[in-house]
Formats: structure tokens, sequence, C-alpha cells
């Protein structure tokens, strides 16, 4: 059954750091588009990173310079790297292999002093 599940989470400070993982079960292949969203509360679901089958990357606004999207084929896994959050950075986070609807149950982010 393809399944992906995050983890990484937490609350920090403004200016810490967090790298989310999502794991794929072995039935889920990671070597596809894959993505992360966000929803913060009272907000739409919004596109954070995406990483192509050939390694590109894209990102939105907000996080570009900040967050780094990544893959281990090894460990069937896709990171996000998140520096310098900010409070505006809370959300939940998901990620996702779009070309199936395949999402995760989402990680709570927390940036507050």
């Amino acid at each position: 059954q393809a399944q992906l599940v995050e983890s990484g989470g937490g609350l920090v400070q403004p200016g810490e750091s967090l790298r989310l993982s999502c794991a794929a079960s072995r039935r889920t292949n990671i070597m596809d588009t894959m993505a992360w969203y966000r929803q913060a509360p009272g907000n739409q679901r919004e596109l954070v990173a995406a990483i192509r089958p050939n390694g590109i990357t894209e990102y939105s606004d907000a996080v570009k310079g900040r967050f780094t999207i990544s893959r281990d084929a090894a460990k069937n896994t896709i990171y996000l790297q998140m520096n310098s959050l900010k409070p505006e950075d809370t959300a939940v986070y998901s990620c996702t292999l779009p070309r199936i609807g395949l999402w995760g149950q989402g990680t709570q982010v927390t940036v507050s002093s």
C-alpha cells in the first residue's frame, strides 16, 4: 500500500531550523515528482517546494533561499530543510506525490518566541 509519513515538526524560535522527513512505503516511488505543501489556520494550502524526477527543484517565493527540498532514494525519503524560520512559517506541512494524489498526514511546525 502506498503511504507517506511525515515527521520532524515541532516548536522552534524565530531564526532556528528544522528538518522535516517524509518516509515513503516500499510501494511508493519517490523518484516521481514529490512536493511539500503547508496550510496555516484560515489559509489555503500552498505549495512550498517540489523536486522533479531529474532533481530540479522549485520553491515558493516565501521560502526561496531558506528551505531546501531533497531526496534520499536509498531511504525512500524526502526531506525539507527549513532554515531561518519565521513566525509566518507556522503551519501544518504535508508531503505529496501529486501524480497519484497521495498525501501524508502532516506535521505541525510552530515558530514562536
